[in-house]
């Protein structure tokens, strides 16, 4: 059995990558460590455990989604009694290249614990209703007409997007029943957005209606325009405080044409999550009928959480539990581990070593470890967190 473990810069998300051993011999990336790196270094390609290796020869896929490599076919970067395969991997020459099976002999070996981090577009309803501030129901004229309560709990001080923005690909849109209807003015989905999206509110008075409806196609639209990163889960988070009607006419109710969109959000994997923003009359059996449409609750489970929020308080705490909810504390490892066998590895969190069962646990087929309980929080909460998970080659697969 051949196992190939590597090196290479560090991860997105802050996420390291150690230095690979194979007896007592360590190796590390040319692509990190040689000047200039090698011409192929940071070509993307296909991390997923399993993918075909689509970077060019003596390259392979890192877990952060680059072509990288330890050696070169007429170097001596491995070293006396190691070569370099084909996907510049080192390995022992010794049994065919096979790591030996005395475990005294054999060394632990270093994974690359890759956090899964969401892709999350919030629509905020532009209707004229929107200007309300929560601490100020009736502001006085010629007061500054703008989002307020709203527009402080997303890009505030201890706004959501403030404090998360370099840990979620967050992007926003603005929609409106202005011509051509749905307007939609939009930041696109990145990492370090909150200026650009608090000029986006700054620049967009509240007016007119709420057609919820298209806005969510067009919501939908654009993921499938621009989709998220391989492996980001796709999110809409819905910011409206008024029920939906129809472009241009706010006399014809479409709430039946709110949850077919937002059931249509869900066959195309993306998930939608309501905020109701301020009291609305008789709207409480709608955002529980959208919301159970948008988080694919079939008839007769429980109902999925919605969010009514009727002061500044609440309107925060509501965003703060919904992007905390879609955050994920899922780790896609660079490699597969024999699930109990690995349940005796050393899995570390900002250097502190995690316990099995209380803090962490490992999917039955190998691949995922899930952070949980303060470890999962302490995941979250780190703007450059790192993971570092280490098991005994006797449970490794590949």
């Amino acid at each position: 059995m051949l196992y190939r473990f590597g090196m290479t810069r560090a991860l997105v998300l802050g996420f390291v990558l150690l230095t690979a051993a194979c007896g007592n011999k360590s190796f590390e990336s040319l692509c990190a460590n040689q000047v200039p790196p090698p011409a192929a270094c940071n070509t993307a390609c296909n991390p997923m455990p399993g993918a075909q290796n689509d970077c060019p020869g003596s390259f392979h896929c890192s877990a952060d989604g680059k072509c990288d490599t330890f050696c070169t076919q007429a170097g001596n970067e491995c070293g006396d009694g190691y070569s370099c395969t084909d996907d510049g991997f080192c390995v022992s020459k010794g049994g065919g290249h096979d790591v030996p099976p005395d475990m005294n002999n054999c060394p632990a070996v270093h994974f690359t614990a890759v956090k899964t981090t969401p892709s999350i577009q919030i629509l905020i309803d532009r209707s004229g209703s929107m200007a309300k501030n929560f601490a100020d129901a009736n502001p006085a004229p010629g007061d500054p007409v703008k989002y307020n309560t709203v527009q402080d709990a997303l890009v505030g001080t201890q706004g959501v997007i403030t404090q998360l923005e370099q840990q979620v690909y967050f992007g926003a849109s603005l929609y409106s029943d202005d011509t051509p209807c749905p307007r939609l003015s939009t930041v696109a989905r990145a990492k370090g957005t909150r200026n650009a999206i608090n000029t986006l509110i700054d620049s967009q008075n509240p007016g007119g209606f709420t057609p919820t409806p298209p806005s969510i196609d067009a919501a939908v639209a654009e993921f499938a325009a621009n989709p998220p990163p391989a492996g980001s889960p796709k999110i809409i988070v819905l910011a409206t405080d008024g029920l939906p009607n129809k472009c241009g006419d706010n006399t014809v109710s479409t709430q039946a044409e709110s949850v077919i969109a937002a059931a249509k959000a869900v066959t195309q994997g993306i998930k939608l999550y309501v905020l109701s923003v301020g009291d609305i009359a008789g709207g409480a059996a709608h955002f529980q009928a959208l919301a159970n449409a948008g988080q694919g609750v079939a008839p007769g489970q429980p109902n999925a959480d919605y969010y009514p929020a009727s002061t500044p308080a609440q309107l925060s705490a509501a965003f703060q539990t919904i992007i905390g909810g879609v955050l994920s504390c899922d780790l896609k490892l660079s490699g597969q581990v024999d699930a109990t066998g690995g349940q005796s590895g050393i899995v570390s969190l900002n250097g502190t070593n995690l316990t099995y069962g209380t803090d962490w646990t490992l999917d039955a087929d190998g691949l995922t470890i899930h952070l949980l309980g303060g470890a999962c929080n302490t995941l979250k909460t780190s703007v450059n967190p790192v993971v570092d998970a280490l098991f005994a080659c006797g449970a490794v697969i590949y």
